[in-house]
């Protein structure tokens, strides 16, 4: 730690803080209670907690005083703005640190990808704490814009806080050597859904030491008598907090955390983030303090970052300034010591971020109707939508039940593969929509109720990506995501504003209120989340770890 000295002679008294909250609440993260008294910060630090006096005094005698929150694991492609916007959305709600797995976008540019995130979350105030994505790509079933092998995640694995969530959880558990040879850092996330008994033991003994894809109260508590850490999630699609909460108990409480996932800009800024989930816990009968506690202090001890997560002298001044205990409105966020929000509003802006090397990201020929003919019969093997999860359900059907058609095209190579399937709960009705985000090799996905609008949504996409709503042969709404077909280079306003016409949309197309239009679409292709799953080489079934034949039997 740098400038001790200037710490101690301003814990003493013998020079003056840069400045002090005065009078507050603060929550002691240690024992559990709150005090009223003085906040002190030197240099970014917190110097003292007592009774300080200084020329650069903040009143905040009514309000409670907090550190920053963390998000222990988040896509930031899946808000679909920039590290920028979405800094810029996540701050004013007390978050000021997030461990990020930018594997969506490195799936896509590979190296480039990883560049552009770094880059892109230098000189914002979030701590964007970078991991190196471990399963790119997720799987050999699919085709990927890049491949990392063992030695490529090894030679740049220095450069990186940790190895992101171990998604090939088959290949973890057969000993699959190249895969075991990318788990080369201490801090190893994991991907473990359902895992149980001896193949979460095997599993375990690869150094992993998260999870945050537990969907039951017993799965949770499994998982921590194992002594994994559960980050417990509410993301925009995902959302598992109000059936794992049971499990957080006083034994089990230091082995939680928050963590949000995949979550829609949007929605950060109308609902929030890791405050959210404090709020939902509180809802759902968790102490205020020990929520705030899962959201700082334990999530920092599972990344080790000893500095942070407490209001106590030598750690970074990372501090939430807000009216109530549950953060319905926050005050005043300040990073390292220095006022970045307030009143619900950031005060920092930076250049944009050069997007080059990762824009004109879709290669593909253009497509007619013709190139969704199928001969699936007329009993097939369909994926069932679950509403609120990305979990799915392999489920018999006929052709003549309410099905929607899924296509999944490659579009990073020109391969111009493709696999098909039919889902059900969906509902779309006289159109189309497309979209090349589709987890986590991010082909184009399209799912309509006839070919043609079909083609026309692909085609639409352009070089660029993004997604698009077609209907009778009319565009209806395109939203264009230039970074890596991901994100959007604009605003997040005004990406909020373009999304909430892609919505109306999607329901003026019949689309069912039990699934969201997107969400729900994007994680398809996805073959490492149970239990059925459609990529561009065909119907992949999770729990077989195979693909299947569409014949219904």
């Amino acid at each position: 730690m740098k400038n001790i000295k200037s710490y101690i002679d301003a814990a003493m008294n013998r020079t003056e803080p840069d400045i002090i909250l005065k009078g507050g609440n603060v929550v002691n993260v240690f024992t559990g209670d709150i005090k009223k008294t003085d906040v002190a910060v030197k240099n970014g630090v917190i110097c003292g907690v007592g009774n300080y006096s200084g020329k650069n005094e903040v009143d905040v005698s009514d309000k409670y005083i907090l550190p920053g929150l963390i998000d222990t694991h988040v896509h930031i492609e899946s808000s679909m703005v920039s590290p920028l916007e979405y800094a810029k959305a996540v701050m004013p709600h007390g978050i000021t640190t997030v461990i990020a797995d930018p594997h969506e976008i490195t799936n896509v540019c590979g190296r480039n990808g990883l560049d552009y995130m770094k880059k892109a979350s230098e000189n914002i105030p979030l701590d964007i704490n970078l991991m190196l994505p471990s399963c790119v790509p997720a799987t050999n079933f699919e085709h990927s814009g890049a491949v990392f092998s063992a030695e490529d995640t090894q030679k740049m694995s220095e450069e990186f806080f940790g190895i992101a969530e171990m998604m090939d959880y088959p290949s973890v558990i057969s000993a699959n050597q190249e895969v075991l040879d990318k788990l080369c850092l201490d801090m190893i996330d994991g991907h473990a859904p359902r895992l149980s008994g001896n193949e979460l033991d095997a599993y375990l003994n690869a150094g992993i030491k998260t999870d945050h894809e537990c969907t039951t109260a017993d799965e949770l508590l499994e998982k921590v008598s194992k002594g994994m850490y559960v980050l417990l999630r509410e993301g925009t699609l995902s959302q598992d907090l109000d059936k794992l909460i049971t499990g957080v108990t006083p034994h089990t409480l230091r082995r939680c955390a928050f963590c949000t996932d995949d979550r829609f800009v949007g929605e950060i800024i109308r609902s929030g983030s890791i405050d959210h989930c404090i709020r939902k816990a509180v809802e759902n009968g968790i102490d205020n303090i020990d929520a705030i506690i899962m959201a700082t202090l334990n999530a920092c001890e599972i990344y080790g970052m000893k500095h942070k997560g407490a209001i106590a002298p030598s750690y970074a001044a990372d501090i939430v300034v807000a009216d109530d205990l549950t953060l319905n409105s926050v005050f005043q966020v300040y990073k390292d010591g220095i006022l970045v929000c307030e009143n619900g509003k950031a005060l920092f802006d930076t250049d944009s971020t050069d997007i080059s090397g990762v824009t004109d990201t879709v290669h593909i020929t253009k497509v007619t109707s013709d190139f969704f003919a199928d001969d699936i019969p007329e009993t097939l093997t369909a994926i069932e939508l679950i509403p609120e999860s990305i979990i799915t359900k392999k489920v018999t059907a006929k052709r003549t039940d309410r099905l929607s058609k899924v296509c999944v095209i490659e579009r990073h190579k020109h391969l111009d593969t493709k696999g098909i399937a039919y889902v059900t709960n969906y509902g779309i009705t006289n159109g189309a929509i497309a979209a090349t985000i589709g987890h986590d090799s991010h082909n184009i996905i399209v799912i309509g109720d006839n070919d043609g609008d079909m083609a026309l949504a692909v085609n639409t996409l352009g070089k660029s990506g993004g997604i698009a709503a077609v209907s009778d042969g009319k565009v209806l709404s395109f939203m264009e995501l230039p970074i890596a077909g991901l994100m959007s280079a604009k605003s997040a306003d005004e990406v909020i504003y373009e999304h909430d016409r892609l919505q109306k949309t999607a329901c003026a197309l019949g689309i069912t209120n039990k699934v969201d239009p997107f969400l729900s679409l994007f994680f398809l292709p996805l073959p490492v989340i149970p239990e059925i799953r459609i990529t561009d080489s065909g119907l992949f079934d999770v729990t077989k770890f195979e693909f299947i034949k569409q014949s219904g039997e």
